[in-house]
């Protein structure tokens, strides 16, 4: 019997010319975004992942989720486990994924990694903080963060994925203290935020 061939998962890219200058900017950009959250909306598709992952012309659009309880950072560690080997045992600030066709949008692509990332008995208040980018590595290359903070006020969050990732609230010296093991997009909110 053979198996049954997957249709590869589906992920929204915008053409890099829409969004990015050239040379493209780098780190966290907190002002102007509305022109680029339009060119987003605007000029988005849904497109095979595999493809996606190796065409730099797209860059492949990731809610990205920092949480905080007050001073505190929600530091997480990714196992072997986890799907993306370039990312294995580096350390994360931020909770995201790829907008996948039944997310809506932004916000919809940000609730459903949130049920799928951490377990909660609440929503928290996400406010849009900025763009990320990071052309310097082979994963920023192709991809392009909207960044949002939340803060959980003292409520408890823990991972719901164990075998992928381990994750508790940190101090800001916590953080520093493993920074040259956090990736790349982590560093640049961190060094942005805090």
């Amino acid at each position: 019997m053979s198996a049954v061939a997957r249709a590869p998962e589906q992920v929204y890219v915008v053409p890099r010319t829409a969004i990015m200058p050239d040379p493209a900017w780098r780190g966290l950009r907190t002002s102007d975004l509305a022109d680029t959250l339009a060119a987003i909306e605007r000029t988005g598709r849904f497109a095979a992942r595999p493809a996606m992952e190796l065409d730099p012309g797209f860059k492949q659009i990731i809610p990205y989720l920092v949480l905080r309880d007050g001073r505190r950072w929600f530091l997480m560690r990714r196992t072997r486990a986890g799907g993306d080997a370039r990312l294995h045992d580096h350390w994360s600030i931020g909770l995201g994924g790829h907008l996948n066709p039944g997310d809506r949008d932004l916000a919809g692509g940000l609730e459903r990694e949130w049920r799928e990332e951490v377990l909660a008995d609440f929503a928290p208040d996400c406010r849009l903080v900025g763009l990320l980018n990071d052309d310097d590595t082979e994963v920023g290359r192709v991809h392009l963060g909207v960044v949002y903070l939340a803060d959980v006020h003292g409520r408890h969050v823990s991972i719901r994925e164990t075998d992928k990732l381990s994750g508790a609230f940190a101090a800001t010296e916590e953080v520093e203290a493993v920074r040259e093991h956090l990736e790349s997009w982590s560093c640049l909110v961190f060094d942005a935020l805090g």
